[in-house]
C-alpha cells in the first residue's frame, strides 16, 4: 500500500507561485511514476505533469512553461512548482502513483492522494 499526502495548497492572486508536495510512504518510491492531476468543480480530473522513474517529464499544454514537476527520491517527495497562476488554474490537486505490481504478469495500481485546494484570484 502506498499513502500519499499533498501539501501546500493555497489562495494567491493572479501571477503569483506555489509549490505543491506530495510525501509518499509504503512501497518502494524510486519505482513509481508520479503525477499531478487537477478538478476543477464540474469538470473532469485532468493530469498535469508527470515525472518518471528515471526523471522524464510530461506536462500538459495548458500548464507547459509554468509549472514544474520533480521528485526526490531520497526524501520520497514529488513537487509541483507552479508560476504565473491564473485564476483558470483554481481546481482541487491531486498526487497519484502509479506503482508497478507483478501478479501474473506487470499491471499498474494507482494510489490518490486527498487533495490539497488551489485557489488563483483575478
Amino acid at each position: 500500500q502506498v499513502q500519499l499526502v499533498e501539501s501546500g495548497g493555497g489562495m494567491v492572486q493572479a501571477g503569483g507561485s506555489l509549490r505543491l508536495s506530495c510525501a509518499a510512504s509504503g512501497g518502494t518510491f524510486g519505482r513509481n511514476v508520479y503525477g499531478w492531476y487537477r478538478q476543477a468543480p464540474g469538470k473532469q480530473r485532468d493530469l498535469v505533469a508527470s515525472v518518471s522513474r528515471g526523471g522524464v517529464t510530461n506536462y500538459a499544454d495548458f500548464v507547459k512553461g509554468r509549472f514544474t514537476i520533480s521528485r526526490d527520491n531520497a526524501k520520497n517527495t514529488v513537487y509541483l512548482q507552479m508560476d504565473s497562476l491564473k485564476p483558470e488554474d483554481t481546481a482541487v490537486y491531486y498526487c497519484n502513483a502509479k506503482v508497478p505490481v507483478f501478479m501474473t504478469s506487470w499491471q499498474v495500481n494507482d494510489y490518490w492522494g486527498q487533495g490539497t485546494q488551489v485557489t488563483v484570484s483575478a
